[in-house]
């Protein structure tokens, strides 16, 4: 299974969107190993002391593809899902002063919580699915899929111009352009999909 994240990805004014629109999107990997399932409390990450959360919705691919056409890529999508994609902040600062990747601030143990995936045929409308965050009860992030610079199909085909998507793989889709910030230990992590709370758990 590959776990794959676009970076950058969302506006607060869809006005924007036509000039932010290069085609030059912002991908990146993070090991299956940093994926926690079923609700399962995460040990915060010894390595950092700055856990950065973003909340985002989660495609899972269904199928084998490979220079997916756009018009075909959301045929690709299986279920969705909501999850955190956390980063270690200072293991990313410490690694852009060398002008090194994202692996390691992005992929340790317990960087993707995910919450159990949907059905897609439960998304009438890809284009309009409104997800939220919530730490310790207050309301931290709140998005809306049109507000995507590249859509699901638009990921997908960009991706497997790249690499084969296989049954199974997920893609973190991208956070509200506003709203992310550092977690603590303690803190307590809820998130929804149209009002539906599917991902809680504890920082422990």
């Amino acid at each position: 299974m590959k776990v794959i994240g676009i970076g950058k990805n969302y506006v607060n004014d869809k006005q924007e969107i036509s000039a932010i629109k290069t085609g030059a999107q912002v991908i990146f990997t993070k090991p299956d190993s940093s994926v926690v399932t079923g609700n399962a409390d995460v040990v915060f990450p010894s390595i950092t002391n700055q856990l950065a959360y973003e909340v985002e919705l989660v495609v899972k691919i269904g199928k084998d593809g490979k220079d997916i056409a756009l018009e075909d890529a959301n045929g690709y999508i299986s279920e969705i899902a909501v999850g955190i994609d956390y980063t270690a902040k200072d293991v990313l600062a410490a690694s852009r002063e060398n002008k090194g990747p994202w692996a390691l601030a992005k992929g340790f143990d317990g960087a993707s919580p995910i919450s159990d995936f949907k059905p897609v045929s439960n998304f009438p409308d890809l284009n309009n699915i409104n997800f939220d965050l919530l730490i310790n009860g207050e309301q931290k992030q709140v998005g809306n899929s049109d507000f995507m610079i590249y859509n699901f199909a638009e990921i997908i085909s960009f991706v497997s111009s790249f690499m084969t998507l296989k049954a199974g793989d997920i893609i973190f889709t991208g956070t509200p352009a506003t709203g992310a910030g550092l977690n603590i230990k303690g803190d307590h992590i809820q998130a929804s999909i149209e009002g539906e709370l599917l991902l809680d758990f504890k920082l422990i």
